[in-house]
């Protein structure tokens, strides 16, 4: 699902909010997120699972195009964590 298929079915969940309305929660909620991960903080959805930022340290790569050795510079990457009600969703049997 991306960003607009929520926000459609928001909409259609919900036909006493406007479309726009629904977009503008939908980016402040992100937005929100994104701020506090820059911030260096965690963001926790329970039952859905942990955002939060790991380091990457400085590494030799390689180009597979060329086989040469390239320098690959330290890095943050964002790392997500699933919670204990996502997994039990997703492995029940049907």
């Amino acid at each position: 699902m991306i960003k607009s298929e929520l926000i459609a079915r928001l909409a259609e969940e919900n036909p006493h909010l406007t479309q726009k309305d629904i977009e503008r929660v939908v980016s402040v909620i992100l937005d929100r997120m994104i701020q506090a991960l820059e911030d260096g903080g965690r963001v926790e959805l329970r039952g859905f699972g942990a955002f939060s930022v790991r380091s990457r340290g400085a590494r030799s790569g390689r180009n597979p195009r060329t086989g040469e050795s390239v320098s690959v510079r330290a890095k943050h990457v964002p790392f997500f964590k699933s919670g204990k009600e996502l997994r039990v969703r997703l492995n029940a049997d049907d």
